[in-house]
């Protein structure tokens, strides 16, 4: 290394030298285990469901019943999908909202998905009709479930099978 006039000069070999000893230290960090390498959240080599429709449906509502909501539920998603990476979806409920019934929140849930929770929306006021719309992205064809849960702890569904004809999450 040479110095003039308070300046100093770095020549190849310090900067090699230099090199080598940040890389062989960053090595033995990890080499002694000090710090933890990043989890993947899955596997990308794996096409097997995260987690299967029944138990995403146990783990949100337990074991309680589902009724049949069909009636007072307005589902609109189309029945094709020409692309399965952008499926437009809205929920209504047509029942009238008052503060002794009204809902609290609306899942919905596509059942083929590798994650079939696809969305959940809390709803904090009680007056007006819920209303919720978003895109879906799905990876094949399959059943999709909105199910709209009460202040009092009722579910209702409705449930309408799309066909996908290009897939968004599988390609």
């Amino acid at each position: 290394m040479e110095r003039s006039l308070g300046q100093t000069r770095l020549t190849r070999r310090t900067l090699l030298r230099t090199l080598g000893a940040v890389s062989l230290g960053g090595f033995a960090v990890s080499y002694l285990g000090i710090s933890r390498p990043a989890l993947a959240q899955g596997s990308l080599g794996s096409l097997e469901p995260e987690e299967s429709v029944e138990v995403t449906m146990k783990r949100l509502f337990d074991a309680r019943p589902i009724k049949d909501g069909s009636s007072v539920i307005k589902l609109e998603l189309p029945l094709i999908a020409e692309n399965g990476a952008v499926v437009p979806i809205s929920v209504e409920m047509t029942t009238p909202q008052t503060p002794q019934s009204h809902v609290k929140s609306i899942f919905i849930i596509s059942d083929k998905n590798r994650r079939p929770l696809s969305a959940r929306f809390n709803l904090r006021s009680p007056l007006g009709q819920p209303y919720v719309g978003t895109h879906l992205r799905l990876g094949e064809s399959t059943d999709v479930r909105a199910i709209a849960e009460l202040n009092d702890g009722t579910l209702l569904q409705a449930k309408r099978e799309v066909k996908v004809t290009v897939g968004g999450c599988g390609g």
